[in-house]
C-alpha cells in the first residue's frame, strides 16, 4: 500500500524519481526500492516525504482520510490554541513594556525641567573666544532650546500613550 501510494502521489505531483530523490537528499535507487516495496522509509524520512509531496503521512500509509482528518483537526486546534496563548502573552508583555516606557518618559521630562531651571543655563556666561567652548556652548544651547520647545508635546504624547496602554480590568 505504501509503495503504491508513494508512486501514485509522486506522479500526480509531476515529479520523477530523480527529482524526488534530490528533494529528499537520497539516491534515485532508494525511491525505486520504496515504490517497488523492497524497502520502506524510516519515520523521519516518511515525514520528509510527506512534506515534499505535500501529503499527510496517513495518506501515504493508506489510512482512511476521514479518521485522520478528525484527529488532525483536533491536533491542529490544540496547536493553534497554544500559539494563540503565546501570542497573547507576548502582546501583553509588549504592551506592559511600552506602558512603562511612556511612564518613564513622563518622569524623565518632569525631572529634566526643574534640573534645567536650577542650572539656569550656565553656558551663557562662558567665554566664547575659544572655538571649543563656543561649539560646546552652542550645542548645549541648541539642545536646551530643542528640549524646551518639544518637551511639552512629547510629555502630552507620553501621557496619552501611558493612558492608552494601561491594563484594563
Amino acid at each position: 500500500m505504501l509503495s503504491e501510494n508513494i508512486k501514485t502521489i509522486r506522479k500526480s505531483k509531476g515529479l520523477s524519481q530523480e527529482e524526488l530523490a534530490v528533494k529528499l537528499n537520497v539516491v534515485r535507487q532508494t525511491i525505486s526500492k520504496w515504490e517497488q516495496g523492497l524497502s520502506v522509509p524510516d519515520a523521519g524520512m516518511l515525514i520528509s516525504l510527506s512534506e515534499v509531496l505535500e501529503t499527510p503521512v496517513s495518506a501515504l500509509l493508506g489510512e482512511p482520510a476521514a479518521e485522520a482528518k478528525a484527529d488532525d483537526l483536533k491536533v491542529i486546534s490544540e496547536k493553534l490554541e497554544v500559539i494563540n496563548l503565546r501570542l497573547a502573552r507576548r502582546k501583553a508583555a509588549r504592551q506592559k513594556a511600552i506602558h512603562w516606557f511612556f511612564i518613564a518618559l513622563c518622569i524623565g521630562i518632569a525631572v529634566a525641567f526643574p534640573v534645567l531651571i536650577k542650572l539656569n543655563s550656565p553656558y551663557l556666561g562662558w567665554d566664547y573666544g575659544a572655538p571649543e567652548t563656543a561649539v560646546i556652548g552652542v550645542g548645549l544651547h541648541a539642545l536646551e532650546w530643542l528640549f524646551v520647545r518639544t518637551a511639552p508635546f512629547v510629555l502630552l504624547g507620553a501621557v496619552i500613550g501611558a493612558w492608552r496602554t494601561r491594563k484594563r480590568a
